[in-house]
């Protein structure tokens, strides 16, 4: 598998799905070691696109040189980009997508960015659970204590006990204990919790917000509007913001779905 140097000397590691047309870089989410973006880029590699799909800082067989900062993973991005071709439209899923966003922010050669599902907290109530969230993850992950990162990960998620449960018990266990300590990646990259007005308002490129139509079940205990609301309020802050409700079950986009609205969006 190919990899770049970052400006830190970190090594990130990356896959090429598609060699022809636009350049387009997939930004992975929390928990994900690369694999989710996978099946999306497929689909956008056949729609057209030379798509890069990479590993973020301590994920897979990418690097993690300390200390973190979310600069060292704008830096990651942007040497990716400089191997996909000096310029790219990017997708960024989940946490991911606060990330395509403060990249794009900070001044990085990027075209078109679409996001799904970025979990910012709309209300005092959901950032109060949030700043609680930070505080109670690096305690767990200072301890060394990753099962429990993972429980207090799930629980804000909106997982149920007897989710949870099942989690522990199923055979992904082990690999998600061994990214429990990028959590804190994600939670960094998340800021404060709420959608932040001054970093979205350097975004002046289009970006497109999509949602699902439904909340994931395995996250029952959010509200039934948590990401549309906060997709909502993150366009009113872009300069040049477009919303996409898609008819998606679960918070992993179905790439059959999203990758034709997205070809259409970056075209």
């Amino acid at each position: 598998m190919p990899h770049v140097n970052s400006a830190d000397g970190t090594a990130i590691g990356y896959d090429r799905l598609g060699d022809d047309g636009p350049a387009l870089v997939l930004v992975g989410g929390g928990l994900d070691d690369g694999s989710e973006n996978v099946p999306l880029g497929e689909h956008l590699a056949a729609a057209g696109f030379a798509v890069v799909n990479y590993r973020r800082r301590g994920r897979g067989d990418s690097g993690d040189t300390e200390p973190y900062a979310v600069e060292r993973e704008v830096e990651d991005l942007a040497a990716v980009i400089e191997a996909a071709g000096g310029q790219a439209h990017l997708f960024g899923a989940s946490s991911g997508g606060a990330l395509a966003l403060e990249a794009a922010a900070a001044g990085l050669p990027v075209d078109r960015i679409a996001v799904h599902e970025v979990p910012y907290l709309v209300g005092e109530p959901m950032v109060a659970a949030w700043r609680q969230y930070v505080t109670d993850l690096g305690a767990a992950l200072d301890a060394g204590d990753r099962a429990e990162a993972l429980r207090l990960f799930m629980r804000l998620a909106g997982s149920p006990d007897e989710a949870i449960a099942g989690a522990e018990a199923a055979p992904v266990w082990p690999a998600l204990l061994e990214l429990a300590p990028t959590l804190r990646y994600d939670a960094a990259c998340l800021g404060d919790g709420a959608p932040p007005a001054e970093l979205l308002a350097k975004v002046t490129q289009p970006v497109l917000l999509s949602t699902g139509a439904m909340v994931d079940p395995h996250s029952a205990g959010l509200p039934v509007d948590f990401f549309g609301a906060a997709a909502d309020v993150a366009a009113a802050l872009l300069p040049d913001a477009q919303r996409l409700t898609v008819e998606i079950a679960g918070h992993v986009a179905d790439p059959a779905l999203l990758a034709p609205r997205l070809a259409d969006f970056y075209a």
